[in-house]
């Protein structure tokens, strides 16, 4: 296939090329306001070499028939979309193999989209996928994206939806051997102001090189979407599924690797916002998130390509503690909490080391905002939201809130803050971690110098070594002399 990603190819072009090829053929699918793409395939011509049937299941009584009952009854889900593609792509087989399937690479495009309502209350957003055959006979493979439609009127969305859908069906067969190409290609003739693809899912024997969370990370790094979700077994989630009317707690780091302390923060953090009064202890979801700049080394151009097999480490060890995984471009704080505001009205906690509270207060941050530190507050705190914060040790010293010094014009901010209950210290934390710093412990593991197993959990030290992650070259040298681990604890991000 296709290696080159021809960006001057229209939808229509698209769409014309696949109904000329005598192998593809296949039937579309679409509930809600996704009925647009099987549109663009009758609009370009010679569809009859294409579309074996084209439906839209729009009352949900009609669609419960066809599709079974869903065990939540949300219409607009993967679960619907799943049940869909399963259906039709049997209906295919069962059809029209005996007749062309020597000769056929079948498919099946499903969608089940919400645009704007009448009254625009509603956020517009779907799920679509197709599942299709490489060669005549094979096996099949699915593609199963969540898409946010953006533009404020639903023509343009159902537009934007149709567009998308002759995109996905154009790289399924022309784009399918370069994931990077088949996902860059998804935008051709949009913009990133009018859609955001959140989620991506290749599953299927032509795709058992392609690593998911890869892809989670080629969504945030491509700007498809600020955010992406996996779970603890790698798998990717869409974030709104998962964290819709949830109270979230989310620390933030590097981890490179994973020490000690972030697992005391985490413990810790996770312990206090459960005695918050209005938090739901049964409803709560932990999240580590990763931000694009922490993927890069301090030093290191902004311009650097992130390390993909670096990245996985991370990942990798993470999941192993049964982790759930953010993948975001949301360097400042208030831009992540306005993000996750939007799927959850439940009460948030952040927890974050003590230099994590210098850089929140650093109003240098804040210049390119025309309210400066007070918009971003604005926005990071009038939420439901708490910040714990994690101390850090200097010269011998503890530095947490009560230590924190400020400008004189900023002091009564904080005590409101303070006195409103949205920062609190963490008091149980483990002060014998205090004096280990992450770059430190990496350098100790690159170095090969003896001891750095002490200050990372049993299950990170073992996964290091037998992976060889983070530049561990093998056994300790005897000859290397043991490096002072202290410093100023967590790393500011």
């Amino acid at each position: 296939m296709n290696a080159i990603h021809n960006k001057d190819i229209g939808t229509k072009q698209k769409a014309l090329a696949i109904n000329l090829n005598p192998e593809i053929y296949g039937s579309f699918a679409e509930i809600g306001a996704g009925q647009d793409v099987a549109a663009n395939f009758f609009k370009a011509g010679a569809s009859s070499g294409t579309i074996a049937k084209t439906m839209s299941a729009y009352d949900m009584t009609f669609s419960d028939a066809i599709y079974g009952v869903q065990q939540v009854r949300r219409y607009v889900s993967e679960s619907r979309l799943i049940s869909m593609l399963d259906h039709e792509y049997g209906l295919l087989i069962e059809r029209l193999s005996a007749q062309r399937g020597d000769t056929t690479t079948f498919f099946a495009f499903s969608d089940t989209v919400s645009a704007l309502n009448y009254n625009k209350t509603n956020d517009g957003h779907g799920w679509m996928g197709v599942r299709f055959q490489r060669e005549p006979n094979g096996a099949y493979n699915d593609v199963v994206l969540h898409v946010n439609l953006l533009d404020n009127d639903t023509n343009l969305q159902q537009q934007a939806v149709g567009i998308l859908g002759v995109n996905l069906i154009y790289a399924c067969f022309y784009y399918n051997d370069i994931p990077p190409v088949f996902l860059l290609s998804l935008m051709d003739n949009l913009s990133r102001d009018r859609i955001q693809i959140d989620m991506i899912r290749f599953e299927g024997p032509d795709f058992t090189k392609v690593d998911n969370r890869l892809m989670s990370l080629h969504l945030v790094k491509y700007g498809f979407s600020d955010a992406a979700l996996f779970g603890p077994d790698g798998k990717n989630q869409q974030p709104s599924e998962v964290l819709y009317k949830k109270h979230i707690m989310v620390i933030r780091g590097r981890f490179r690797p994973i020490i000690n302390v972030h697992v005391d923060m985490l413990k810790t953090g996770v312990e206090e916002f459960l005695q918050e009064p209005d938090v739901d202890k049964k409803n709560v979801v932990v999240i580590t998130e990763l931000t694009l700049k922490s993927l890069i080394e301090r030093d290191a151009d902004p311009d650097t390509e992130i390390d993909e097999k670096d990245f996985l480490d991370r990942v990798d060890i993470l999941c192993s503690l049964g982790q759930t995984v953010l993948i975001s471009n949301f360097h400042e704080y208030y831009k992540l909490i306005a993000y996750l505001s939007k799927i959850t009205k439940l009460k948030l906690g952040v927890v974050l080391g003590y230099p994590n509270l210098e850089y929140i207060f650093s109003e240098e941050h804040y210049k390119d905002l025309p309210g400066g530190i007070l918009e971003s507050f604005a926005t990071l705190f009038s939420r439901k939201v708490k910040l714990f914060i994690y101390p850090t040790l200097r010269d011998g010293v503890i530095w947490n809130c009560q230590k924190f010094s400020l400008p004189p014009h900023l002091i009564d901010l904080f005590e409101y803050l303070i006195a409103n209950d949205k920062i609190e210290d963490i008091k149980h934390y483990n002060e014998n971690n205090l004096h280990v710093q992450t770059d430190k412990v990496l350098q100790l593991i690159k170095q090969g110098i003896r001891g750095w197993e002490e200050y990372v959990p049993a299950e990170v030290a073992a996964m290091i070594k037998t992976r060889r992650l983070f530049g561990y070259s093998g056994e300790p040298d005897p000859a290397k002399e043991e490096i002072n681990t202290a410093g100023d604890g967590l790393e500011t991000v």
